[in-house]
């Protein structure tokens, strides 16, 4: 008697088979979750209130669509880099509680990315401050 063929990676996850619409679908329902996973996170939180008051005031400091697109992009680009800095540290925190080296390598990057995501905001926000005020 033959021993059973290996089953393919994909029927593991029954994702990966979608396609099309269906496919489209499902995956904005586990971009959801997400969202609702990182809303979890104190730092996700407080960027998106920040969100809610300074995406509304890119539209009013922005001086033509490029800047306005700076200012919100900025804004938003934190957030996504906080929601994989959170990935990251999840999966970490998943393999295990105890220390080890790589594992603060990985979680000090993705803190590392999320305080450069923070300069840049905050450094387009400063000049478009200071050229519409004092320039």
């Amino acid at each position: 008697m033959n021993p059973p063929a290996p089953q393919a990676p994909d029927s593991v996850n029954p994702q990966k088979r979608r396609t099309g619409l269906n496919r489209m679908v499902h995956a904005l329902g586990y971009s959801f979750e997400g969202l609702r996973a990182g809303w979890k996170e104190t730092a996700f939180r407080q960027e998106v209130i920040a969100a809610l008051v300074l995406l509304p005031l890119a539209f009013w400091l922005g001086q033509g669509w490029e800047q306005v697109a700076l200012l919100a992009g900025s804004v938003v680009l934190l957030m996504i880099v906080e929601l994989l800095n959170t990935g990251i540290e999840t999966a970490i925190d998943r393999i295990g509680p105890e220390w080890h080296d790589l594992s603060k390598r990985a979680k000090d990057m993705g803190s590392a990315a999320v305080l450069l995501a923070l300069l840049l905001c905050a450094g387009i926000w400063a000049a478009a401050l200071w050229h519409r005020f004092a320039g």
